[in-house]
């Protein structure tokens, strides 16, 4: 089986006692081998997981490699999640676009897999599929008063703001002066910086213009980042809390209380979470320099990092309808190193605030009933990469391995699932013979009424963006509604 695939996939020549079809052309015989030999693969989900498998994958010289998206426009969360005023962060587009233009390569929009076309018709087209959709759920918090209006998860006011189709519509109200974040990791620390920037450090960003709008108006003058354990387990970086204390017009609220004997525990952690201990410590002990002092003492605005604090309820105004406040647990720790658990003393604490957002973590969300799933880890169960019990199936991403780290971590291990896939290939272990690839799917998209977006349709989109954003000096005004970005297409 190995040698026939190996020679199938142009490793080595065709036997030379095989006689070409009867009436044949050289033309049409060199057609049809380049045909019989092209490896297709299809990727769902164009963020960074999905572009860096497909950017691995097309090394293999044979390979074509198709990406469905289920939004109409492409790059997943360096669109719709890094903030706006992170557009250094956004340049990893022009690799994707690099990607996309190769001739080897298609993307797809406006096509979501498990409603328009389904996991098994996908691997009976292709020689491989590769889950790459990333986590598009937020953790639920589980406590009471979860429901009220005034709460909200991180992921959609990031959505929000980003200008993602579902969230577009949130309109959070930012009328009170106090907002929580429940959570202490680096979107956390964005949805705090976006609350607390001042509106005209937004302008020149491709920050919705309706959340803008929403922003001008916004009374919250002070960001709580509660946190279970302490100083030591934040997870957020120190290139955001370097953002967040140097933030114009705000200033930290950091209890020295809570810093109490870190000096010495600092000693034996690693290199890049002592730098990060060492700052906060700084920044909650010492006394700042007169510049530095006299900036905190005209800002208007302030947040601070709230530790060893359990939500247990979202507290409902007087007349129940809507959130007035978090009460919390006090908590202290117990074990060491990372296996450090938050346990509760009995003490509770209610912090009043008009907004309650969730930062406790994203979620993937299972895609099609034919795909094993984790929910409680929330992942697909693989290993490197191969979806278990289903040969020919990769994942990707925060759907291989949870929602963690940065977008290089996603290229790494987006790389090592295309490595397993073509070390698969060369083992003999994918469908020998032909497959049909995108003719296959496009004939039953077709069928049930679903027009794709072509790479080149999203570059028409682009230029009316950066068209639209120029009039205000942004780089780009997001189209935010998919009816109208397929109306501007024609479709």
């Amino acid at each position: 089986m190995a040698s026939r695939c190996w020679r199938w996939w142009g490793w080595s020549a065709w036997p030379r006692t095989r006689p070409p079809p009867a009436g044949s052309t050289p033309s049409f015989r060199h057609h049809l081998s380049t045909q019989e030999k092209t490896l297709q693969i299809c990727v769902v989900g164009s963020g960074p997981a999905g572009f860096y498998t497909a950017q691995h994958l097309l090394k293999h010289p044979q390979a074509h490699v198709d990406i469905y998206e289920k939004q109409p426009v492409p790059f997943g969360l360096v669109r719709f999640g890094v903030a706006p005023d992170h557009p250094e962060v956004k340049n990893v587009i022009n690799t994707f676009t690099q990607t996309a233009h190769s001739g080897r390569c298609a993307f797809w929009g406006n096509v979501e897999v498990g409603r328009d076309v389904t996991v098994p018709e996908l691997r009976e087209a292709y020689h491989a599929v590769v889950l790459s959709y990333g986590a598009e759920d937020h953790r639920a918090l589980e406590i009471p008063g979860e429901e009220l209006p005034g709460v909200c998860s991180a992921r959609a006011f990031v959505g929000w703001y980003n200008g993602l189709p579902e969230n577009r519509e949130l309109e959070p109200d930012l009328s009170g002066d106090t907002a929580v974040i429940l959570g202490q990791g680096n979107v956390a620390l964005d949805v705090a910086r976006i609350l607390l920037t001042p509106p005209e450090h937004l302008e020149r960003t491709d920050i919705t213009k309706a959340a803008l709008g929403v922003l001008r108006q916004s009374r919250v003058k002070t960001v709580w980042l509660v946190g279970r354990r302490g100083p030591l387990q934040v997870a957020f970086t120190i290139k955001e809390l370097r953002e967040m204390i140097q933030l114009p017009g705000a200033r930290p609220i950091l209890d020295p209380a809570d810093f109490l004997g870190l000096q010495d525990k600092i000693k034996e952690v690693p290199r890049p979470r002592k730098r990060l201990t060492e700052l906060l410590l700084r920044t909650a002990t010492e006394k700042p320099g007169p510049e530095e002092a006299a900036r905190r003492a005209s800002a208007s605005r302030a947040w601070g990092l709230r530790f060893f604090r359990s939500p247990q309820q979202v507290l409902p105004s007087p007349d129940g309808r809507r959130a007035a406040g978090v009460r919390l647990a006090v908590t202290r720790l117990e074990g060491v190193g990372e296996a450090t658990r938050a346990v509760p003393t009995g003490d509770m604490e209610d912090l009043p605030c008009g907004l309650v957002l969730s930062s406790v973590g994203y979620k993937s969300r299972p895609v099609d009933p034919s795909v094993p799933f984790d929910s409680k880890l929330g992942v697909i169960p693989n290993v490197e990469g191969r979806v278990m019990d289903v040969p020919g199936l990769y994942c990707s991403g925060w759907v291989k391995r949870g929602p963690t780290g940065v977008i290089a971590t996603t290229m790494t291990d987006s790389f090592l699932t295309g490595q397993m896939l073509l070390q698969d290939l060369k083992a003999g272990l994918l469908p020998s013979g032909p497959r049909p690839g995108y003719a296959a799917i496009q004939a039953l998209l077709s069928s049930r009424g679903v027009r794709p977006v072509s790479f080149s349709d999203w570059e028409k989109l682009d230029a009316e963006e950066v068209a639209r954003g120029q009039g205000t000096g942004k780089p780009r005004e997001k189209l935010v509604d998919p009816q109208e970005m397929l109306r501007l297409l024609g479709h």
